[in-house]
């Protein structure tokens, strides 16, 4: 089935209303014509928010990516009947915080790879804090300290953080496209969003973002893991946040 739902979250990461029309609703879940819900992915996890329709609030606790964007519903709560306008609304705290925390993440993996030549292999976020993992042979000493550092003098740069959507071709010549150790994105993906931090990192990426580093905030490694041999977990919080 094709696509109904125009993807606004990926246009405008600032958007936080706007109108729309029910497509379908049922068995809890809701499609509308058009969505800034970010539905997950990538470590990101979904928006949350309100529908607004009659006189009515209708909570969304959460929102999958199937063969459309499906709001999830909160549990007893009504929902529009197809055809419906309704006013689309996005907790505001928890997406600028799941925005911050991604970008840091991306900030950190573009550090890291800079410094130590380390792949990602899996991530993982909530708003304020998150895990990443590395394929880091060794920890040097000093290591947390030394990205800490690191980190912050990216956010002090105020370096802008931009999106775009290139051809596959394209986007897959930009040297060091994919910072992780696998290839996850699709190959019948054929137009590739491409998340840049200027002069530090440039990754395949679909999640929503800041405009540039000195919005994230002061980056702090809470706890560095080993897990197994070549591998190291780095947990961050943002310090406001955490």
């Amino acid at each position: 089935m094709a696509h109904r739902t125009d993807r606004l979250d990926l246009a405008d990461q600032a958007l936080r209303e706007w109108d729309a029309v029910v497509l379908a609703a049922e068995d809890g879940e809701i499609v509308l014509d058009r969505s800034a819900f970010y539905p997950g992915g990538g470590g990101q996890p979904p928006d949350h928010g309100v529908l607004l329709w009659g006189g009515v609030e209708t909570r969304i606790v959460g929102a999958r990516k199937g063969d459309d964007i499906y709001l999830v519903a909160a549990q007893g709560d009504p929902l529009p009947a197809p055809g419906m306008r309704v006013r689309g609304a996005i907790e505001d705290a928890r997406r600028s915080a799941l925005m911050r925390t991604h970008s840091a993440l991306h900030l950190l993996s573009g550090v890291v790879f800079r410094d130590h030549g380390s792949l990602v292999t899996g991530s993982n976020m909530e708003p304020g804090s998150a895990r990443m993992d590395f394929n880091l042979p060794q920890v040097p000493a000093g290591f947390k300290e030394t990205i800490e550092a690191a980190c912050a003098a990216e956010v002090a740069a105020d370096g802008a953080i931009t999106v775009s959507m290139l051809p596959r071709a394209e986007a897959f010549a930009i040297p060091d496209i994919i910072r992780t150790a696998t290839n996850l994105i699709p190959d019948d993906v054929e137009i590739v969003r491409i998340v840049d931090i200027a002069g530090l990192d440039t990754q395949a990426d679909g999640g929503t973002h800041v405009a540039s580093t000195a919005q994230i905030g002061r980056i702090e490694v809470a706890k560095i893991e080993n897990k197994g041999r070549g591998f190291r977990r780095l947990r961050i919080r943002l310090a406001d946040l955490g």
